[in-house]
């Protein structure tokens, strides 16, 4: 810990072994802290093929084509609950960013979220793909036999 010069320090008095009642402390503490280092975000598989669909759909990705664009390139089907919950995880995470679209006559004056991948969200695909690519090294023969 670094202490700032000219400021006295926090003190307490001892009672029956335990530090209880501190003093009052005059002035500011200096504290010196070490930067913490990112902390990583790892995707599920789900999240990873929503994000996906978002960066195949660009500037036009709100819910309703991206559970269009998973369930046409890969033939599965999507709850719309469950891909909700995943553009929320997502975005809590770190991964998307959201904006609001200006209110639309044809929804009844409500507006759409559009959805953009953010740099965490292409570093979480780019090392999700990375683990993935080094399990499957040296494993396509065996899944070609019968």
């Amino acid at each position: 810990m670094v202490r700032c010069a000219g400021l006295p320090r926090r003190s307490a008095k001892r009672e029956g072994g335990n530090f209880t009642r501190p003093e009052a402390v005059l002035g500011l503490q200096c504290r010196h802290t070490m930067p913490k280092p990112p902390v990583p975000v790892y995707l599920g598989e789900f999240e990873q093929v929503v994000l996906l669909a978002i960066l195949r759909l660009g500037e036009d990705a709100y819910a309703i084509p991206v559970r269009e664009e998973i369930v046409s390139r890969t033939g599965r089907a999507v709850a719309r609950g469950a891909l909700y919950t995943a553009l929320e995880r997502l975005e809590a995470k770190g991964c998307l960013r959201s904006r609001m679209s200006a209110p639309l006559a044809e929804r009844g004056g409500r507006s759409r979220r559009y959805y953009t991948v953010s740099a965490t969200g292409l570093a979480a695909l780019r090392t999700a793909r990375e683990g993935l690519l080094a399990l499957w090294r040296g494993v396509e023969s065996q899944l070609e036999k019968p």
